[in-house]
């Protein structure tokens, strides 16, 4: 029995608008030196599409930050980046291939590191009433997640 593809019709296919709760977007960039300027880009971009322009100038900074840090830490590698907003906060998260070291001190000083480069995250965040971290990746292949959510109502007042 041979099958085809279904034809979509208006009538099947209802195009849903952009919301804030229909924002859901994941993307790889290279680790490179553009790659921060694009993942600012598209935030704006995908931030505006769906409303919520109040989050844009901390969102587009918290990005930017992880974005910096990933590229850091993974020169010449991919950075995944991921928007999503659920629950009136939005969660950024940003792998990058860098593994955690097994060496205890080795590993302590590559956490300070990072910590370190993302000083202005911290604040941003902060001052947004937000919470953010880092810790070795879910995802196959290990490496390192960083995250930050930050609450719709705190970023209004930011």
């Amino acid at each position: 029995m041979a099958t085809s593809c279904p034809i979509v019709t208006d009538e099947v296919s209802e195009m849903v608008a952009p919301s804030p709760d229909t924002l859901a977007y994941s993307f790889t960039l290279p680790a490179g030196a553009a790659s921060c300027r694009v993942a600012r880009a598209a935030t704006r971009v995908v931030l505006e599409a769906h409303g919520l322009e109040g989050m844009t100038d901390a969102a587009v900074q918290v990005v930017s930050e992880l974005a910096a840090c990933a590229c850091r830490f993974t020169p010449g590698e991919d950075v995944y980046v991921s928007l999503r907003y659920r629950e009136d906060a939005l969660r950024v998260i940003l792998y990058d291939g860098h593994p955690r070291h097994r060496h205890p001190r080795v590993a302590e000083a590559c956490e300070v590191r990072r910590r370190a480069a993302l000083r202005v995250l911290g604040c941003v965040v902060r001052a947004c009433e937000g919470e953010w971290g880092f810790g070795e990746g879910r995802e196959p292949g290990g490496g390192t997640r960083m995250w930050a959510v930050l609450p719709g109502w705190g970023v209004r007042g930011w």
